[in-house]
């Protein structure tokens, strides 16, 4: 499916901005990686015309974003349990060189409703930033935790990234937990369940759900699909991969 064709089914391409993707290099178990050249030129070809993306290393995300401007939109990458989160968070923030917070519990090994988040969570609702929040692995990142964070600070904007990931319980508690908080986004990269994101969309909110792909872990092409075929028709789906996050993020 090239920018500019025609999409599934014969229906006209339809606008995507991804909400959740990675550049840079994952090693270990991972062994996938993406350069922001690479993301750009992959971009280009599925007609996405801009992605929020993440790193570890906070520097590679924000020399992406430097390279690609108005294309790739960097999140702060920030880790709790390091007793200089807060402050590193607030210079990106105040300095305006990023358009959120990214939380990545199960990778750095803390529960999302640990205290240790809430000077990050303060900050974050302070400057009307939203937070992406990796979900889906016990017992870190479990969307009944994230929904606890989410109450803790009812005027941040969390987004409950991959929205339960791969096991259906935590997918339908994404939804359910969704449904009950008001400041809870969902982000639908690598969930497996096409009709999820329709049910997401009719339950919860149809401003409420996001399409994303989280490469270079998953496949802009198997992403797209996934979502093409959950059901929704086409102003539903126009939602789901553009108009939603663009509202979002004030775009």
């Amino acid at each position: 499916m090239a920018a500019g064709g025609r999409g599934l089914y014969g229906r006209d391409e339809i606008r995507k901005i991804d909400a959740h993707a990675h550049v840079g290099e994952f090693g270990s178990w991972c062994g996938v990686g993406i350069t922001a050249e690479g993301m750009a030129a992959e971009m280009a070809l599925y007609g996405i015309e801009r992605a929020i993306v993440s790193y570890p290393d906070n520097r590679v995300a924000l020399d992406a974003q430097k390279s690609f401007p108005g294309t790739l939109h960097a999140l702060a990458w920030m880790n709790p349990t390091l007793p200089s989160a807060a402050d590193e968070f607030r210079r990106l923030a105040g300095e305006g060189l990023v358009a959120g917070l990214k939380l990545h519990p199960l990778f750095d090994a803390y529960t999302a409703n640990d205290e240790c988040v809430f000077p990050l969570m303060e900050e974050a609702a302070a400057r009307d930033l939203p937070v992406f929040v990796h979900s889906g692995h016990p017992p870190f990142s479990l969307p009944w935790s994230i929904g606890q964070l989410a109450e803790e600070f009812p005027k941040a904007r969390v987004v409950m990234v991959h929205m339960g990931h791969g096991h259906g319980v935590y997918i339908q508690a994404a939804i359910d937990t969704a449904r009950r908080i008001p400041n809870i986004w969902l982000e639908n990269s690598g969930m497996p369940m096409h009709t999820k994101t329709r049910e997401a969309y009719l339950r919860v909110g149809s401003g409420r759900i996001f399409w994303g792909s989280d490469v270079p872990f998953h496949h802009y092409a198997v992403e797209i699909l996934r979502t093409e075929v959950s059901g929704l028709g086409r102003s539903q789906l126009e939602d789901v991969f553009h108009g939603n996050i663009t509202r979002f993020m004030g775009w």
